[in-house]
């Protein structure tokens, strides 16, 4: 039998995790606009990309976490799942690898980036 007061506690925090506004912006000249995003995201949305990482389906796993997790300084998502495609075929993979890299971990692409003398 479970502790509904540890579920409760559970969900409470995550829903402050969900709640923490967006972060960024991820500074994207070769698409002339910035990217935001939510550092967390819900099982539900993470079991896509799970199967298809999961299927050797690794490209298109990052193409689906960035439509699900892009998005304007609004928080309205900047592509749609029918961008998929034109996503995987007709944009720079190595911009998209950038993107994704930045949202996963922030303070290494700072890093790279001063390295760089960026």
């Amino acid at each position: 039998m479970s502790n509904p007061n540890v579920m409760a506690a559970a969900k409470a925090h995550f829903k402050d995790v969900l709640a923490g506004g967006l972060k960024g912006p991820i500074q994207v000249p070769e698409w002339k606009c910035e990217v935001w995003y939510k550092a967390a995201t819900t099982f539900q949305q993470e079991s896509k990309i799970v199967e298809l990482t999961a299927a050797g389906k690794t490209v298109e796993a990052l193409v689906e976490s960035l439509i699900m997790r892009a998005l304007d300084a609004d928080g309205a998502a900047i592509f749609s799942k029918s961008d998929k495609p034109d996503l995987m075929r007709f944009v720079d993979p190595a911009i998209i690898m950038r993107v994704m890299s930045e949202m996963n971990d922030p303070d290494a692409a700072r890093n790279i980036e001063a390295g760089l003398g960026n």
